[in-house]
């Protein structure tokens, strides 16, 4: 009997610590996850403000002002091997003009 109950002390001496061994890490993992999840949140929120910010740089009114300041004009037809390209070229800008 006096065995017994010295094996059932160290077995429930050795599972506590077991499960405390075990708490203790499910924590640490926890605090990982955590980390990791703030750190995504953040890289989506910089995403979003990237996109936000290219969508700006890039309208079109927007470049078009910046080009003519630096002097850049519409393509002529002799910058290309044919004209096509060119007519095609004023089709589409005559498009968002409103022409």
């Amino acid at each position: 009997m006096r065995l017994l109950n010295i094996t059932a002390f160290f077995f429930a001496v050795s599972s506590a610590l077991l499960l405390y061994a075990l708490n203790y890490d499910t924590r640490r993992l926890e605090a990982e996850v955590q980390a990791r999840e703030r750190l995504s949140d953040q890289a989506r929120s910089d995403i979003a403000v990237l996109k936000a910010e290219r969508g700006v740089l890039a309208r079109p009114d927007r470049i078009d002002g910046l080009a003519r300041q630096l002097g850049l004009a519409s393509p002529k037809p002799e910058q290309f091997q044919n004209g096509r390209e060119v007519s095609e070229l004023n089709g589409r800008q005559d498009g968002v003009n409103g022409r």
